[in-house]
């Protein structure tokens, strides 16, 4: 029998916990970020987003496992695929974005942002949750705002860890409520 797409975001909540610990993990990713780019070293700061965002998954698993959740989906679930393909595109972003900051450490935090909020776009598709369309566009239009105001990357770290932070709760209030 073939599941409803419905029936397959259902799944993909109740494996993930909706996703929530990755956007914790993600914002921590941040956070440690706009620390080091507050020191004063943005270009430590730009290695710092690259390697702590190569940790989310595996830290949002571990927070997950912690919390007793599944943190798999089921075989055969299609959309297992689709958050494969959105993390294909976020590396295939990254050197774009490395890029950039080569010439304005500002602009790797703010193409990051604009990135992952594609990529939170793709999770309001994986998970049914219209709280990912909110992340996503707010991170984007952050993103472009705080770089259009020539801000430090000091700032627009602080923003994506502040934002992620916000809706990692939000996220998780809405997980727990549902069931």
């Amino acid at each position: 029998m073939d599941l409803t797409l419905p029936q397959l975001q259902a799944q993909m909540r109740a494996g993930y916990g909706s996703g929530w610990t990755g956007i914790a993990a993600s914002a921590l990713a941040w956070a440690v970020a706009a620390g080091i780019a507050w020191q004063g070293s943005a270009q430590h700061a730009i290695w710092a987003l690259l390697a702590g965002g190569a940790l989310i998954f595996p830290a949002s698993v571990v927070l997950g496992k912690l919390l007793g959740l599944p943190c798999t989906h089921p075989k055969g679930n299609a959309l297992g695929s689709l958050a494969g393909a959105s993390t294909f595109w976020l590396i295939f972003c990254l050197p774009i974005a490395w890029l950039l900051g080569q010439q304005q450490p500002a602009w790797f935090f703010a193409a990051m942002l604009l990135v992952i909020g594609g990529r939170y776009l793709v999770f309001a598709s994986l998970y049914g949750m219209a709280l990912y369309w909110a992340l996503g566009l707010i991170l984007a239009a952050v993103g472009f705002g705080l770089t259009a105001l020539s801000l430090p990357a000091a700032v627009i770290a602080s923003a994506g860890a502040a934002i992620e932070l916000v809706f990692a709760g939000l996220c998780a209030v809405q997980h727990y409520r549902r069931r």
